[in-house]
C-alpha cells in the first residue's frame, strides 16, 4: 500500500501555522534547520546546504531535519542529490514560513492569533458537512475494532470481560506500551495543542504499514461515559486528532465510550475520505478492549 503524506496548511490554515510554531517554539536546532531549507528560491537543500547555512554538524541537521521531515514541514527526497540526503520545501509551508519563524521565535504572539481550535479564540460551531451527490460513492468510512489490527494480533486470545479488572494506568504509561508493541522508537512530548497522543507509521492494520493517530483519556478523567466534551481541554480533541496525517483513526478510554464520539468521528471521517479521495479507518478502544490489550502484551505493559 503506498501511503501518500499530503500537507494540509491549505486548510485551517492559522491552525497549522500555530501548531508548526509550537512545534519548533523549543528548538532552536529545529528552527535554523527549517530556515534554512526554506531559504533562497532553491526548493531543494542537501545535509551539506544546510551545515553551511547553520553551521550544524551533519547528525544534528540530520536529527532535526527528521522530526521536521515527521511533522510534514518539509520532505525527504527519496533519492540523494550529488551523492547526499536532501530535503525538499512544501510548497504551503513556504508562503507562511517566515510567519511560522517568527511566532516560534515570539511564542507570548501565539495566542494572539484566532483559531479553530480554540474556542477562546474562535468559538467551537455545529460540524455540518455537504458532499455532492455524485461523490458520495467515493466516500469510504469503515469502522474498526482492535481484533482487526494485525498489530494487536495477540488480543485475538483473549475474551472481553463484563468489566475492567486491570488497575487503571496513566495515560503516559499506556502510551509508552503501545509504542513498545508497535516497535515504534520516537516518542514525542506532549503539550496542550497537540493534534493526537500517538502518531505513528508503524501499525499494522492487515498486511501493510499504515499510518495512525491515537487520542488517549486517561484514569485522570473521571467519567463513567466518554463524551466529546470531555475530551480536551475545550472538548476538541477529536476534531484536533482527525487533522492528522494518517489513514487509521483510534479514540481510547478506560471505561464506556458514548456513541456521540464515534459519530462525530464518523462525520469527521466523511470529510476527511472526501477530501483525500481513499478510506479512512475509524475505532474506538474501550475499558474492556484495554484490559484485553494489557493482558495480551504483558511483557510491554511492565
Amino acid at each position: 500500500m503506498n501511503i501518500q503524506h499530503v500537507t494540509d496548511f491549505r486548510s485551517n490554515r492559522s491552525d497549522h501555522i500555530v501548531n508548526a510554531a509550537e512545534f519548533l517554539k523549543k528548538s532552536k536546532l529545529k528552527q535554523e534547520v527549517f530556515k534554512a531549507v526554506y531559504f533562497h528560491k532553491s526548493k531543494i537543500k542537501t545535509v551539506s546546504d544546510i551545515q553551511r547555512k547553520t553551521g550544524l554538524n551533519r547528525i544534528q541537521v540530520l536529527q532535526n531535519a527528521k522530526l521536521l521531515v515527521h511533522e510534514q514541514l518539509i520532505h525527504q527526497k527519496p533519492d540523494k542529490i550529488n551523492g547526499d540526503t536532501a530535503y525538499e520545501q512544501d510548497s504551503a509551508v513556504k508562503a507562511v514560513y517566515k510567519k511560522i519563524l517568527g511566532l516560534a521565535k515570539s511564542p507570548k504572539n501565539i495566542d494572539k492569533i484566532p483559531t479553530k481550535t480554540n474556542p477562546k479564540k474562535s468559538p467551537l460551531k455545529s460540524i455540518t458537512i455537504k458532499v455532492p451527490y455524485n461523490k458520495v460513492k467515493k466516500v469510504k468510512v469503515k469502522e474498526i475494532t482492535i481484533d482487526e489490527i494485525l498489530s494487536f494480533k495477540k488480543i485475538k486470545k483473549i475474551k472481553r470481560s463484563g468489566s475492567v479488572k486491570i488497575s487503571k494506568m496513566p495515560e503516559s504509561k499506556f502510551k509508552k506500551s503501545i509504542l513498545k508493541i508497535l516497535n515504534e522508537k520516537t516518542i514525542f512530548t506532549d503539550w496542550g495543542g497537540e493534534k493526537n497522543d500517538i502518531y505513528t507509521t508503524r501499525l499494522k492494520l492487515k498486511k501493510d504499514r499504515i499510518n495512525a493517530a491515537f487520542a488517549l483519556k486517561g484514569p485522570g478523567q473521571k467519567v463513567k461515559r466518554l463524551t466529546p466534551k470531555h475530551m480536551g481541554k475545550n472538548g476538541d480533541q477529536i476534531q484536533r486528532l482527525m487533522t492528522s496525517a494518517a489513514q487509521v483513526f483510534l479514540v481510547q478510554y478506560w471505561g464506556e465510550i458514548d456513541q456521540s464520539v464515534f459519530e462525530l468521528l464518523y462525520e469527521l471521517a466523511i470529510a476527511k475520505s472526501y477530501a483525500q479521495g481513499r478510506t479512512i479507518f475509524i475505532g474506538i478502544i474501550d475499558g474492556q478492549d484495554s484490559e484485553r490489550l494489557v493482558l495480551a502484551y504483558p511483557k510491554a505493559f511492565q
